[in-house]
């Protein structure tokens, strides 16, 4: 069994060859429930006043199709690579409304502090969850119960009032 994936102290990523480390995952990442065990590669190079982080990665997880409801299994994978910019935390300024620069926007994290292998990769995957949930392209739907061939001449007797007024207001 392998070792969770462990916190990185950024400062000891200057003494690795190259300014790198490489992570081989093979596990699963707390929060994210997936079917298999995420197989990949993160790497993360300290490049003076930022990190460049990248990672390639799978796994099957199950999702929950949003036109039938049924259950399916999906492939999710990520590759991707991002800057993590090195700079102390500025002193937060307590008001009401605050504005936010472009520049701002950018995940930063302080010199001497931890990079977390684990929880970055546990973001990118679920950023990598499909929005628009199919378990196939040509997936109808929920069937409509009142337009299938078993359609039955029994109504519900809770819907019984409703039926009584649908007749009066087509006579």
């Amino acid at each position: 069994m392998q070792r969770p994936m462990q916190r990185i102290y950024i400062p000891h990523l200057t003494k690795d060859p190259s300014k790198t480390r490489t992570i081989e995952v093979h596990d699963y990442l707390s929060g994210l429930e997936t079917l298999t065990p995420v197989k990949g590669r993160i790497q993360v190079q300290h490049r003076g006043n930022f990190l460049e982080v990248s990672a390639q990665a799978e796994a099957i997880i199950t999702l929950n199709c949003h036109r039938c409801l049924q259950n399916y299994n999906a492939r999710v994978q990520v590759d991707t690579s991002e800057f993590i910019w090195l700079q102390d935390p500025q002193p937060e300024e307590y008001a009401e409304e605050v504005e936010v620069s472009f520049d701002d926007l950018v995940e930063t994290l302080p010199p001497q502090g931890h990079f977390e292998p684990a929880k970055w990769l546990y973001e990118q995957f679920c950023l990598a969850i499909p929005q628009r949930q199919l378990c196939d392209q040509t997936c109808e739907g929920i069937a409509n119960p009142l337009t299938s061939d078993e359609t039955s001449t029994e109504t519900d007797q809770r819907w019984a009032a409703l039926s009584a007024l649908k007749q009066q207001l087509s006579d």
